[in-house]
């Protein structure tokens, strides 16, 4: 697990306002990936509970299926990890511009 903080299921529905029938789902598409193989062994850690929460947040603002959202998320991060390398690229080329 990506982090120390470790909850069930039932913690994990309390925590993101989500019933267990929305976590299941978010879990076959892939949003969120907890240990253990049955739902009722299923353990999730703080970057779990985050992108769920960001799931339900586009699920309800933005009224998408959760396909729809597993894409949506997908391409947030491809997003995030282009700007982080844009911004490394930019401070290499800053520092042969000095020289």
């Amino acid at each position: 697990m990506r982090n120390t903080l470790v909850v069930d299921m039932h913690e994990f529905c309390q925590v993101v306002d989500m019933p267990v029938a929305y976590v299941m789902e978010i879990v076959e598409h892939g949003i969120v990936e907890p240990q253990g193989t049955r739902p009722d062994e299923w353990l999730f850690d703080t970057y779990s509970l985050s992108v769920a929460k960001r799931a339900v947040k586009l699920h309800h603002e933005l009224e998408l299926e959760w396909d729809g959202v597993a894409l949506a998320l997908n391409l947030l991060d491809e997003l995030e990890q282009v700007r982080a390398e844009n911004r490394m690229l930019k401070q290499r080329l800053g520092r042969f511009l000095l020289d």
